[in-house]
């Protein structure tokens, strides 16, 4: 999932005047049916459920998907089923991810294997607009202490970890569960901390201690990654190698850290609901417990975790400027099955330059491919982002002409 929270933009993403009161009965707020009934499922609301008063009540506890966990609950409240049409295509998984999703080697990126990398880097953003990359420079040691270190954030008390939730991204540093909450039919089971790292970081001591200094670490060296990744899509457009950094697509960056404990009904909930990343590209560190798919046709495809793989995709705004030449496709996390807990962490480069005209690149646009989109301000893509709900149609078909 990816959050346009590296800017400087302040959406309200609460939508709502919150009472300050803590939840006061954290029982009366689980009670939910083992199996909820049709009604439920569909989004109905029986006359002693008061979904928008559910989500306040939440949301002012404070205490996360993580929360609810720890007080023993057995089955999710309310608020998170999903609809009967969202979660009916659950178990439709198609072939091995080995069969479907490229894994790419890039430990001939400086020689003379090259140009079969930007080939095969080209390939997957053309066809699926997912890969996983290996031997990627980025030291084991490195992506499990990230991992750890969010995990440990995120399992931090919650009357220590509560001082970072916010629903106010502007600050730099946030904690919270649903970034679309309000404006989703239902919410998904995952919580998450989020750090802005460009084009205006986030003030260092903000961060979290607890997971500060392997953060931006990890930005350090995805951010040296990327630049490479940025190299490959372009060479494999036909573009000049540096295009994307020329463009400052470096420069403006988020991260998620995403926390999935345990859920007593996987079957009727999300880790998160199917989207699109409306940015450039995606850099994704996963641990081994799984839950991420693609879409690939009319079927959903996992992508099964590889020790030490990162998983790559590419965002709306890269596929409006290779003028559909590149994909970017939907994909979702299904809600976490396992008693342990799915960790992933995300950095997602986008746009900055707020009253920057895009469009399809010009080299990309001909006579016989003339531009599939109109050119839009960033400000107002921004604005359309945090207008809708995740699941809702991508940015890419409001622009398309």
């Amino acid at each position: 999932m990816f959050l346009l929270g590296c800017t400087n933009f302040k959406p309200t993403l609460h939508c709502l005047q919150v009472a300050e009161t803590p939840l006061r009965n954290l029982r009366q707020f689980t009670k939910s049916p083992t199996k909820p009934s049709i009604m439920a499922v569909k989004g109905g609301a029986h006359q002693d459920y008061n979904h928008l008063d559910e989500l306040k009540k939440f949301d002012d506890s404070k205490m996360g998907v993580k929360g609810l966990v720890d007080s023993g609950l057995t089955s999710i409240p309310r608020m998170f089923v999903h609809p009967t049409e969202t979660l009916s295509d659950l178990k439709s998984v198609a072939r091995s991810a080995s069969q479907v999703i490229p894994i790419i080697d890039l430990s001939g990126v400086d020689s003379d294997m090259r140009p079969a990398i930007v080939e095969q880097v080209s390939h997957a953003c053309r066809k699926l607009g997912f890969f996983q990359i290996v031997n990627h420079g980025l030291p084991l040691e490195v992506l499990n202490r990230t991992i750890a270190a969010v995990k440990a954030f995120h399992e931090l008390p919650t009357e220590v970890k509560n001082q970072w939730y916010r629903r106010e991204t502007s600050t730099g540093v946030a904690f919270f569960s649903n970034v679309d909450m309000y404006k989703a039919k239902a919410a998904s089971w995952r919580d998450t901390l989020q750090v802005r790292l460009g084009p205006v970081p986030s003030v260092v001591d903000d961060i979290p201690e607890i997971c500060r200094n392997e953060i931006l670490e990890w930005s350090r060296q995805a951010s040296q990654l990327a630049e490479i990744l940025m190299e490959l899509l372009c060479e494999g457009l036909g573009l000049n190698a540096g295009k994307l950094k020329e463009m400052t697509f470096l420069e403006s960056k988020g991260l998620v850290g995403h926390y999935y404990p345990h859920c007593p009904q996987p079957d009727l909930t999300f880790g998160i609901t199917s989207h699109t990343d409306p940015g450039i590209l995606t850099l994704l560190l996963q641990d081994q417990i799984g839950g991420l798919q693609v879409k690939h046709g009319e079927e959903w495809v996992e992508v099964k975790p590889i020790p030490g793989a990162l998983v790559i995709n590419i965002g709306d705004i890269l596929q409006i400027l290779s003028n559909d030449e590149y994909k970017s496709v939907d994909h979702r996390v299904l809600a976490n099955p396992s008693p342990d807990p799915r960790v992933s962490i995300a950095i997602f480069f986008t746009a900055g330059k707020r009253d920057g005209l895009y469009g399809p690149f010009p080299e990309l646009v001909s006579p016989e491919k003339p531009a599939l989109y109109r050119q839009f301000v960033l400000n107002d893509y921004i604005t359309r982002f945090f207008t809708k709900d995740l699941a809702d149609k991508t940015l890419t078909n409001y622009y398309r002409i």
